[in-house]
C-alpha cells in the first residue's frame, strides 16, 4: 500500500514499473535524508508505469524509430519544438544560437532541422541523439491528442492509488498525467502533489489542451490536494514556465533549484533538499 505513488515522464519506454523504482527509491530516500526525514519503508513508494505504451510492436525497428526531420509534420510538433529552442537560447547556453530568424520560417523542413541542430548543441539535449528527440516530441502529442493513450495512461496511475497514498510526485509530463488524474478523482486520500520539471505552464501548447479545460485563465485545482509544490532547475527546457501560480492560483509552491548538467533528470530533482521537504510534508 504505497505511501507516495512517482509518476515517470518521457523517455521511459523500454523500462518498466521495476527497473524505475531502483531508480526512484534511493533518489527519493537522499532527498529525505537532507530534509531530516526517513522514508518509511521501500513497499511505501511505487511507481506507476506507462512508457510501454509508446513502443513499437510489430515492426522490425529495434530500439527508437528512425526518425528524422521529415517525421515533423505536425504544426503542434513544430511549435514544441520551437518553445524547447527559444528556452535553450533564453538561458544562454553556449552554443545555441537564438531561433528569432527563423520566426516565419516555422512550417519549414528548414526550420525543423535547424532547431534539432541547435538543441544538440545545447547541455540539456546534450547526448540526446535526433531521432531520440524527434520520439519526445511524438510521445507528448501523443498523450495530448490521442484519447485512447491518454486514457490508457490514467489508468495505469488509477491503478497504483490506494487508501492509503499520500503523496504524488510527477516528473516532466508524469506531471501533466498527475494533475489530470487527480482533478479527476477528487475523493482519492492524496493531499501532496510535488511535480518535477513541468511543463503545466505551457500556455496553448500544455496548458490549454488540458483536462478539464482551465476557465478563464485558470487551471482547476487538483482534486484532494491540499499542498502542490512545483520544483524547477533554473535551465530546465522542458519546464518553460517555472511559477505556476499564474496559471493554477496563487497557492501553488515553487523553488527554483540547480540539477547540474542534468537539469530534467529525476535523480537530482529527487534528491533536492527541496524535493524531499515537499515530500516529508506530505509523509507527516
Amino acid at each position: 500500500m504505497p505511501l507516495v505513488v512517482g509518476v515517470h515522464g518521457i523517455a521511459q519506454q523500454f523500462k518498466g514499473p521495476n527497473v524505475l523504482r531502483t531508480e526512484w527509491l534511493p533518489a527519493l530516500r537522499d532527498g529525505l535524508w537532507l530534509a531530516g526525514v526517513k522514508f518509511p519503508q521501500d513497499d511505501d513508494l511505487m511507481c506507476a508505469f506507462y512508457g510501454d505504451l509508446f513502443r513499437q510492436p510489430g515492426t522490425k525497428t529495434v530500439g527508437i524509430p528512425h526518425y528524422d526531420t521529415n517525421d515533423v509534420t505536425d504544426d503542434w510538433e513544430k511549435e514544441l519544438l520551437d518553445a524547447w529552442w527559444r528556452e535553450a537560447a533564453a538561458v544562454v547556453e553556449k552554443g545555441v544560437p537564438s531561433p528569432e530568424a527563423e520566426t516565419k520560417a516555422i512550417r519549414t523542413p528548414r526550420f525543423v532541422q535547424r532547431a534539432l541542430n541547435a538543441l544538440s548543441g545545447s547541455r540539456f539535449f546534450a547526448g540526446i541523439a535526433e531521432r531520440a528527440l524527434i520520439f519526445d516530441l511524438k510521445q507528448v502529442r501523443s498523450y495530448l491528442h490521442d484519447q485512447a493513450i491518454r486514457q490508457a495512461v490514467r489508468e495505469r496511475v488509477e491503478q497504483a492509488v490506494d487508501p492509503e497514498t499520500r503523496v504524488m510526485v510527477g516528473h516532466s509530463l508524469g506531471s501533466v498525467v498527475a494533475y489530470e488524474v487527480l482533478c479527476a478523482h477528487p475523493e482519492w486520500p492524496v493531499r501532496t502533489l510535488v511535480t518535477l520539471g513541468s511543463p503545466l505552464g505551457i500556455r496553448n501548447l500544455i496548458f490549454d489542451l488540458l483536462e478539464p479545460a482551465p476557465q478563464t485563465g485558470i487551471g482547476a485545482w487538483p482534486g484532494s490536494v491540499q499542498r502542490w509544490i512545483n520544483i524547477a532547475d533554473g535551465g530546465d527546457v522542458v519546464a518553460l514556465v517555472k511559477d505556476l501560480r499564474p496559471s493554477f492560483g496563487v497557492i501553488v509552491e515553487n523553488h527554483l533549484i540547480y540539477n547540474g548538467a542534468t537539469a530534467h533528470d529525476i535523480r537530482p530533482y529527487l534528491t533536492a533538499k527541496e524535493t524531499g521537504n515537499a515530500i516529508a510534508t506530505g509523509l507527516r
